[in-house]
């Protein structure tokens, strides 16, 4: 399988597919989940004539699980160390959830001429946490209860989430698809608990707004209003308006995990906007909105 080895002897997991002439999209997966949560985006962009990369993160799936360095600033230089081998140019990167905060921390450090375009969906940017700054985020007690039920009995809590908010499968009138949630459990139990214990403070408490407000390339922001696990009123219109040529489309009644839910809507205008056409509005300035998450 392929690897590349980081500075501190990571070794991180990747795929690479397609012609390598071809335009590069390279995709971050969430938490704790792994680059097979990407498989329908890899099989459409693969298709449609593209490069496709996705990566495990480290800790998670099949690369090394790290007992350190499970943080934004090294998992944006554990991709800058893959862009760099993979010779990728030009490069779309799309992040989801604790991907996109990846991918925008990655997009502030890249080496000259890596990348095109970025696209952040269900993403964690700004900031998730609530402070006296972002009085709109989630108190850190939430984040305390995923900490205390990951360590007691991950094997459950993962099959929480996944039955529960990420797909919306909680809802009143949504049927669950159990094949989705034992592929989501899968996946999560591939990774290390010290990996995903210590990614939690990374993707709630990392601040992402100098890294939003410096990055000068386009950025399509795409996140569904129903989304019970990163609240839509405190991220995606946050970040459009931080970003200087950011674009927000938003989908009404849209869960956390709509890449696999409505991937066709979600690779059609991911489509659309690398090839330059118009999709969403431009970022406009947001309110801060006190929001209360669902219990898993």
């Amino acid at each position: 399988m392929p690897f590349i080895t980081t500075k501190d002897a990571t070794q991180i997991f990747y795929k690479d597919w397609g012609s390598k002439d071809a335009q590069p999209i390279v995709f971050h997966h969430g938490w704790p989940l792994s680059a097979d949560d990407w498989d329908n985006q890899l099989m459409f962009f693969l298709a449609a004539g593209y490069r496709v990369i996705a990566h495990d993160r480290r800790g998670h799936g099949r690369s090394t699980q790290t007992d350190s360095g499970n943080d934004m600033d090294t998992y944006a230089e554990d991709v800058k160390q893959l862009a760099a081998e993979l010779n990728l140019r030009n490069a779309i990167h799309v992040g989801h959830s604790t991907g996109g905060g990846e991918v925008t921390r990655y997009v502030v450090r890249a080496e000259p001429g890596r990348v095109s375009k970025a696209v952040l969906i269900s993403a964690v940017p700004p900031v998730m946490i609530k402070k006296e700054s972002n009085p709109g985020g989630l108190p850190i007690e939430v984040f305390e209860g995923y900490r205390s039920a990951l360590v007691d009995n991950r094997a459950h809590l993962y099959l929480d989430i996944a039955s529960g908010p990420f797909y919306g499968f909680n809802r009143i009138g949504v049927q669950p698809v159990q094949g989705l949630v034992e592929n989501w459990w899968r996946q999560a139990m591939m990774g290390g608990i010290k990996a995903h214990y210590d990614c939690i403070a990374a993707f709630s408490e990392t601040d992402f707004t100098e890294d939003l407000a410096s990055i000068e390339l386009p950025v399509l922001v795409l996140h569904g209003d129903d989304d019970q696990v990163v609240p839509y009123a405190n991220s995606a219109p946050h970040s459009a308006a931080l970003l200087k040529r950011g674009r927000l489309k938003t989908y009404a009644g849209y869960p956390h995990g709509m890449p696999t839910t409505h991937a066709g809507a979600i690779n059609k205008d991911i489509l659309a906007f690398i090839r330059g056409e118009d999709v969403g509005q431009p970022g406009q300035s947001a309110p801060a909105v006190v929001t209360e998450p669902l219990s898993t």
